[in-house]
């Protein structure tokens, strides 16, 4: 039997987007790359939210940027590919994983960031975040962003940093597939609470 509890996300619409790819690594040390450390945490997220009822579509599968030939403006032109793909879907939310970076290489924790442009992306973020200090024991805030992408886009969502690559441990850990699937577990429980 199917039921909310086995189910909990039934034909909810979610579109993840791995953040940047192709010619835009985002950051990096190294050899490790943002964009590709993204793109596996994306990956076992679909899977997550999939096996709780969700229809999940992807800005990318693969390494690669969304940008036109025609477009003067790259990664506005990636960015824009991205926002037309949540429209289009017509999805219920949107998931944007990153990976943070600073100077400070104490800093360490995942933290979640939203746009006021839509009432329940304060909501989504505060569950998502509530689950980042339970099961990984963050200890970092929600945050508000005006970047291009979130305050261009009326539809529910958020932009999750999943950590710090500029911090040696999480860095060690964010490479490893167990921490990935437990990152996706984590976001997925806290877009069931919300």
């Amino acid at each position: 039997m199917i039921s909310a509890q086995t189910l909990p996300l039934q034909d909810t619409i979610i579109m993840v987007d791995a953040g940047h790819g192709g010619r835009d690594s985002g950051t990096y040390y190294g050899n490790i790359l943002e964009k590709d450390i993204n793109l596996t945490i994306a990956k076992q997220l679909e899977k997550v939210l999939t096996k709780q009822g969700a229809i999940v579509y992807m800005t990318r599968k693969r390494d690669i940027d969304l940008s036109s030939i025609y477009d003067s403006a790259k990664k506005r032109g990636d960015l824009y590919r991205r926002l037309l793909m949540i429209k289009d879907k017509n999805c219920d939310l949107y998931l944007s994983i990153h990976i943070n970076w600073y100077d400070d290489t104490s800093l360490k924790g995942a933290e979640v960031l939203y746009n006021p442009i839509n009432k329940d992306n304060k909501k989504i973020a505060t569950f998502i975040m509530n689950r980042f200090r339970q099961d990984l024991e963050s200890d970092r805030n929600i945050k508000i962003t005006d970047l291009y992408m979130y305050k261009n886009t009326t539809i529910p969502g958020v932009l999750i940093e999943c950590g710090y690559l500029s911090n040696f441990e999480e860095r060690k850990k964010l490479q490893e597939i167990k921490y990935q699937k437990k990152l996706a577990s984590t976001i997925a429980k806290g877009v069931v609470d919300y």
